[in-house]
């Protein structure tokens, strides 16, 4: 397991880029790129990014895997919602972002064993809920002298998030703050077991082409708007999100703009890119061209299952 330092720094950089970004372009169509760059990826390297894209969308298409999927719960956001109107002030937003909380009050036993996942379709999973000390402790992994909220209570409700099969209405826990009007709510029940991927992933990945991208940071209101993270270098013009739409999957390319030659330096550097779609997403699975699965999702407190 990370130790508290490492994954302090690591929520403390994820809100900066989220905060900071890159500026991005979005494209249009069913087969383009979206970036942070100005130019589109050179014409030798897209043919060959289509056709792994086109392999990855092929693979999945009507495999078990795809249909384990759509039966199942994948959150597409972060397990936790601030209260309404977001944190007053930059001490209570650093506290949120190390995770420092204090318990200041009891905590309620868990109501029932199992709780349900619904969609707007009419269809439901029943699973099973966390405890409320559970829900608490992944809130509170920070525990140092800064800045701190304070809990003073929780009671069961329910939420809305983002899932791999649309919005979804989940079993909460919603935590009182103090000097709080409305609470802090954290999903009750976790995601379901992932589905082997049909396909393994790229191999040959030369120079420019298909990367993994580093994970799903926000999925719009709309559904068409994608926010994702995507890793670039030192000497070139940053990422750029190559898109594959079809009628049950969205294949997503990461590669980079405008590489130069010459001295560079080792540091790798994260960008936001946006991707817009031509339709909403709805049930369509979101998939990474280089590794050939799902892409995940990692919000500041509940990162995706492993696929390792």
């Amino acid at each position: 397991m990370q130790s508290t330092t490492t994954r302090i720094a690591h929520l403390l950089a994820t809100l900066a880029f989220l905060t900071a970004g890159a500026g991005a372009v979005t494209g249009c169509g069913s087969d383009r790129a979206a970036g942070s760059g100005v130019r589109a990826p050179g014409t030798g390297q897209e043919p060959r990014a289509k056709s792994r894209a086109r392999q990855v969308a092929d693979a999945w298409d009507g495999s078990e895997a795809a249909r384990q999927w759509r039966k199942g719960y994948y959150p597409m956001a972060d397990a936790v919602q601030l209260p309404e109107g977001g944190l007053r002030d930059e001490a209570d937003k650093r506290a949120f972002t190390t995770q420092n909380f204090v318990l200041r009050g009891a905590l309620p036993a868990l109501p029932r064993r199992d709780g349900e996942v619904r969609w707007k379709s009419g269809a439901s999973l029943t699973l099973p809920l966390m405890a409320a000390g559970k829900a608490y402790e992944r809130l509170a992994r920070g525990g140092n002298d800064g800045p701190h909220l304070t809990v003073t209570g929780a009671e069961p409700g329910e939420m809305t998030l983002a899932t791999s099969r649309g919005p979804a209405t989940v079993p909460a826990w919603l935590f009182t703050l103090e000097g709080y009007d409305t609470p802090l709510k954290r999903a009750a029940v976790g995601p379901s077991k992932l589905p082997e991927s049909p396909i393994g992933p790229s191999r040959d990945v030369p120079a420019g082409m298909p990367a993994p991208l580093d994970r799903l940071v926000a999925v719009a209101g709309d559904g068409r708007t994608l926010t994702v993270l995507a890793d670039h270098g030192s000497c070139d013009s940053g990422p750029a999100v190559h898109v594959l739409e079809t009628r049950t999957g969205v294949v997503l390319s990461a590669s980079v703009l405008g590489a130069r030659k010459g001295p560079c330096t080792g540091e790798g550097i994260r960008a936001r890119v946006t991707v817009k779609l031509t339709r909403p997403i709805g049930d369509r699975i979101l998939l990474d061209a280089h590794t050939g699965r799902p892409v995940p999702h990692e919000g500041p407190h509940e990162p995706s299952p492993s696929w390792s």
